[in-house]
């Protein structure tokens, strides 16, 4: 079984097309898709993550 191919922050933001600040602020209203994080600190979201949150946020806003 291949493993889910994960995102950095920064491409993250690049594809949803926001800032970091904003969206962190979605994060803390539990609004962002999830993170994960490395043992070395670094975050990381899944396309799967990515992909439902995206879907998401298109039926919220149909």
């Amino acid at each position: 079984m291949a493993r889910p191919k994960m995102l950095k922050l920064p491409e993250v933001l690049d594809e949803i097309d926001m800032s970091r600040a904003a969206f962190y602020r979605m994060r803390a209203r539990g609004k962002a898709p999830r993170l994960s994080k490395l043992p070395n600190g670094h975050l990381r979201v899944s396309r799967a993550d990515l992909d439902a949150w995206w879907a998401a946020c298109e039926q919220s806003a149909a």
